[in-house]
Formats: C-alpha cells, sequence, structure tokens
C-alpha cells in the first residue's frame, strides 16, 4: 500500500515511508544493517527507482512487480498508478437475446381500477 501511495503521490514523504516500512521488515526478519541481504530495502528502492523513472528499464521492473500482486483491485490499482496498460479483464459475455415471443398467448394483463 505503501508503494501504491508514493505511485500516485511522487512525495519525498512518501518515498521515505515506503524505505522505514522495508528497513522494518528487513530488521523483522531477522537481517541485520551488516547483512549483505537486504531484500525489501533492495527491492523498495528499485521499485521507486522505477517509479520515478530513473530506472533504464523502469516498464520492465514495474510490469513484473505488478504481475506478483495477487490481489486484483490492488493489481489494477498499482498499474494504473504507474501507467502500466492493463487488459486482465475477461470480455464482456454477449447478453442473451431477449425473447419477444415469451409471453404471446396468454392473457393481458388487467389493470386494477381505483
Amino acid at each position: 500500500m505503501a508503494l501504491l501511495r508514493f505511485a500516485v503521490t511522487l512525495d519525498d514523504g512518501d518515498k521515505l515511508n515506503v524505505a522505514a516500512i522495508a528497513a522494518e521488515l528487513d530488521r523483522l526478519s531477522g537481517r541485520t544493517l551488516g547483512d549483505s541481504l537486504h531484500f525489501f530495502r533492495r527491492t523498495s528502492s528499485q521499485l521507486c527507482a522505477a517509479i520515478d523513472g530513473q530506472q533504464q528499464n523502469s516498464e520492465a521492473i514495474l510490469e513484473h512487480f505488478c504481475e506478483q500482486i495477487d490481489e486484483p483491485r490492488l493489481r489494477l490499482a498499482f498499474a494504473a498508478a504507474v501507467g502500466i496498460a492493463r487488459s486482465n479483464r475477461a470480455p464482456p459475455a454477449a447478453r442473451p437475446k431477449r425473447n419477444h415471443d415469451l409471453f404471446r398467448g396468454l392473457p393481458a394483463r388487467r389493470t386494477a381500477s381505483l
């Protein structure tokens, strides 16, 4: 959600919030500052740079991240926020034609008189 917010606002404060959350996730996962594996911080900084357009392959990075989002509404929101055209929706099903002869042969409805 923090990445989505940053993608919408492009505000430095939101970018710092993403970095803080990533650092906390790395800390909670048992990784320390001295570790060479800073998965959440590294991934978040790559995504933020891609959102800012600072990465050479920004579109590929964002599309790959978007594909990994399991929640369809969140995926569509993120794709819209970063400008990825998504066509994951199924084409609308053809509506069955209305049968105008459905009520043929039935007596006409009487209107109630007051």
